[in-house]
């Protein structure tokens, strides 16, 4: 195998990558052997035809698609170590040529890392951030923890009301038919949420329990089936119960029974602490991210389109990930959402430009600043993920491996040039607005 690396404009490059004939060939009777099953020759019995016979009725290329797919992703990835370039997409592959006896040819067009051109990254100029904790945000505190140790009652004499929470069945139809990944069953359901497309729960409200409801909504112009856009539907849905939380009451009792103090001024004391622990954590974040963000928006540096699609993607599968767990496919938030893929990546790109910026302006930092990691980070890091998954440390390191040690390894490198630029900026106190001067008769006079 051999491989090309020719660079084009906007930090992209175009790989060639040659095949060797007899790896290809190898390729093309793996690929008969997985497909002969599936052909019928007159006078052989099913999957028993040669492969001479099969080229010979369909084509001697009629395995030669399959071989493409069994060289390509073995190929790339050797090309991927070989190249000297830092590779940071996904690749475009295209097929140039595969013939019987000959090397199979494609090429794999990637988004090279840009060449960054730090500004200023040391002593940059920050707002200071307050970290004064109010009254209002104990109180908020407190008002947060009597919504979370609310009872659930459930509500069985009147119909749905906003703000009720609810479990529903139901099913969708468009000009009568059900459609796909349009029903649900004992689905948990926030009136008011926002977690339906538009008309969908202010329509439950009134919905008597037990009862089948029809709920009509349209289809958002741009939704994300296509089949679906802008059509008026027809949600058949029926309410299974109806809650309400009741709030408990603020006072010594429920301090008691929320912590380890005997009453609410105790209670409230250690609020007050914990918040002013979390914004002195918040303002270090925040703090960080205007850093980045200032020097991010001194330095120089040309994203690749197929780099910011790459993280995008990335970004959705995450996402996607997040909501598998708990209980949602995917398909089924795009359909309630009403978002559509390119309205997805649309609102994630900026997230994604700034990250990969905030990567590249990190790693030159480091660079810059002769910033390193030592085995003395790598295991102090993975302890703390033992501890965080309760396991023995020689398991999490088993279980890293190399390749992901290295990814590790960088993400400590960025986690320590974060720090460095954070702690060489300085804070500066915003300044009071200035009282207007007032004008004496003299000079108004003037």
């Amino acid at each position: 195998m051999s491989v090309q690396v020719e660079k084009l404009e906007k930090n992209m490059a175009k790989l060639t990558i040659t095949v060797d004939a007899d790896v290809f060939e190898k390729a093309v009777e793996s690929a008969y052997q997985k497909n002969r099953s599936r052909i019928n020759v007159q006078g052989f019995r099913k999957g028993k035809a040669p492969r001479k016979m099969i080229e010979k009725m369909y084509g001697e290329d009629v395995f030669f698609e399959d071989a493409a797919n069994i060289c390509i992703p073995e190929a790339y990835e050797k090309a991927y170590d070989e190249c000297e370039e830092e590779i940071c997409s996904q690749p475009t592959i295209d097929v140039v040529s595969m013939g019987k006896g000959e090397p199979f040819v494609f090429t794999a067009t990637v988004a090279l890392r840009p060449e960054v051109t730090l500004g200023e990254y040391k002593g940059v100029k920050i707002d200071a951030i307050d970290v004064t904790v109010k009254d209002e945000d104990v109180e908020a505190a407190l008002k947060a923890e009597q919504e979370k140790q609310a009872r659930k009652v459930e509500v069985t004499d009147r119909a749905v009301k906003a703000g009720d929470d609810t479990v529903i069945d139901f099913e969708g139809f468009v000009d009568g038919v059900a459609f796909e990944g349009g029903k649900g069953e004992n689905y948990p359901l926030t009136i008011g949420s926002g977690a339906f497309i538009p008309g969908f729960e202010d329509a439950l409200i009134g919905a008597e329990i037990g009862k089948e409801t029809d709920v009509n909504v349209t289809f958002p112009e741009e939704y994300q089936a296509a089949e679906l856009a802008g059509k008026p539907a027809v949600f058949k849905c029926t309410v299974k119960s109806i809650s309400v939380k009741e709030l408990p009451e603020l006072n010594d009792e429920f301090a008691s029974e929320v912590s380890e103090f005997d009453t609410l001024a105790e209670y409230k004391e250690s609020l007050k602490a914990d918040l002013e622990a979390k914004k002195l954590s918040d303002a270090k974040a925040a703090k960080q991210d205007a850093v980045i963000d200032k020097i991010i928006e001194g330095s120089k540096m040309d994203i690749p389109d197929a780099m910011l699609e790459t993280e995008q993607k990335s970004m959705i599968n995450d996402f996607a990930q997040r909501m598998q767990a708990q209980g949602l496919t995917f398909q089924q938030y795009m359909q309630f959402s009403g978002l559509t893929m390119d309205k997805f990546m649309e609102q994630v790109k900026p997230q994604a430009l700034s990250r990969i910026q905030s990567r590249l302006v990190l790693e030159e930092i480091a660079k810059a600043e002769n910033i390193t990691v030592t085995e003395e980070d790598y295991d102090a890091e993975l302890k703390t993920m033992a501890e965080a998954y309760a396991l023995e440390l020689d398991k999490v390191k088993e279980m890293v491996g190399e390749e992901g040690k290295k990814q590790i390894e960088k993400d400590i490198l960025i986690k320590k040039a974060l720090e460095f630029a954070a702690d060489n900026a300085k804070e500066t106190k915003k300044r009071a607005p200035r009282k207007k001067k007032e004008e004496t008769p003299a000079e108004d006079a003037e």
